[in-house]
């Protein structure tokens, strides 16, 4: 055959591979699923390798490292295929870090934490944001913060739990108490004891609404097909608060959440007790953003709080939201638009949003 005809064919069956296309876009998410190899320098590389692109002629594809390695081409020195992928890599990295930040009596300074993993404070920053969604700092109060709720239920005292849970001062554990817990610590030690939430159970065209709110704003709005299952929500979630039926006055806060289920394109201004860990309220925070009529997927979430990595927790966050409608999960969609689960059904999903859609 000619030679000529021999080269047209190699890099015409190269450039047909879908394989190919991935190269060119250094595709990340392709890194470990196939290697590609170069005739002309002997090396082989992962699809997301920053080196020049080859001529498709030159190119070979490897299902593993190890083949590329049998055919006698040796490991880039640039994206080093033959070690663990560099999202893999940082992962590890981050999860050793987060154990030092946990078992430390004082959250470890930034410095000092870069010192540890072998980078600069600017790259450590940002490497652990995109694997956790959290800066080391927020990582180390939401830490603490989980540390805080234990120890109330489990320390003799409030006092006890401060210190337990790595605060070195009352004065800071109390400036930070209110957010941290929405209610004081003895009320939270008791189970929200004294803390009074209001709350009514009606009907609205997607089933059974329960709106309850405490002297904050509204702290759940949950919808479902059975009454009783809502209420027993309500208690779950504050088993000791003075659960108290609504008055006139709290029937109209009623009727303007049953509103903007019903007519969600319109927004509200309703005060809000919103309650959970830092990476929630920013994702919450990321939801409220995205117009009515428009969706976003959990990746494009992810990207917007800047923890590209992060649509799994994304995913968590938007199912742990108790307030439906007013903190609009339902617009959040997969990668190829498909509606995916939801709290309260994804039939309830479909429908709000056609309603933004028609509206």
């Amino acid at each position: 055959m000619n030679p000529s005809k021999l080269l047209q064919d190699r890099a015409a069956a190269t450039v047909n591979d879908p394989r190919w296309a991935r190269v060119l876009a250094r595709d990340p998410s392709a890194d470990g699923l196939f290697f590609y190899s170069v005739k002309t320098t002997g090396v082989y590389c992962r699809p997301s390798c920053s080196a020049r692109p080859a001529r498709p002629e030159n190119v070979d594809f490897h299902a593993s490292a190890a083949a590329a390695a049998a055919a006698g081409f040796r490991p880039c020195k640039r994206c080093k295929p033959d070690q663990p992928p560099l999202a893999e890599q940082h992962a590890g990295l981050v999860a050793t870090l987060c154990r030092r930040i946990e078992q430390a009596d004082a959250a470890p300074t930034l410095d000092a934490l870069a010192t540890a993993a072998g980078m600069s404070p600017f790259h450590l920053h940002r490497v652990f944001k995109a694997v956790t969604g959290l800066t080391p700092r927020a990582y180390a109060a939401a830490h603490r913060a989980r540390r805080v709720r234990s120890e109330l239920h489990r320390a003799d005292s409030v006092t006890d739990a401060i210190y337990e849970a790595g605060y070195n001062s009352n004065g800071r554990f109390y400036a930070e108490a209110d957010q941290l817990l929405g209610m004081t610590p003895s009320d939270f030690r008791a189970g929200g004891t004294n803390t009074e939430i209001r709350f009514a159970i009606g009907q609205c065209s997607l089933g059974a609404i329960l709106v309850a709110a405490s002297p904050r704003g509204i702290c759940a709005i949950l919808l479902g097909d059975d009454p009783d299952a809502l209420a027993r929500d309500l208690q779950d979630r504050f088993p000791k608060a003075s659960l108290i039926g609504a008055d006139a006055a709290f029937e109209a806060t009623v009727a303007r959440v049953v509103g903007l289920v019903e007519a969600p394109r319109l927004g509200h201004d309703l005060p809000l007790d919103v309650r959970g860990t830092a990476f929630q309220q920013r994702v919450w925070q990321a939801l409220r953003e995205i117009p009515a009529g428009q969706t976003a997927s959990y990746a494009e979430v992810a990207q917007r709080i800047g923890a590209p990595t992060s649509m799994r927790a994304v995913a968590q966050a938007c199912g742990a939201n108790a307030l439906a409608v007013a903190i609009p999960c339902h617009r959040v969609v997969r990668s190829d638009g498909a509606l995916s689960g939801y709290r309260w059904g994804v039939e309830r999903k479909r429908s709000l949003l056609d309603r933004e859609a028609q509206a």
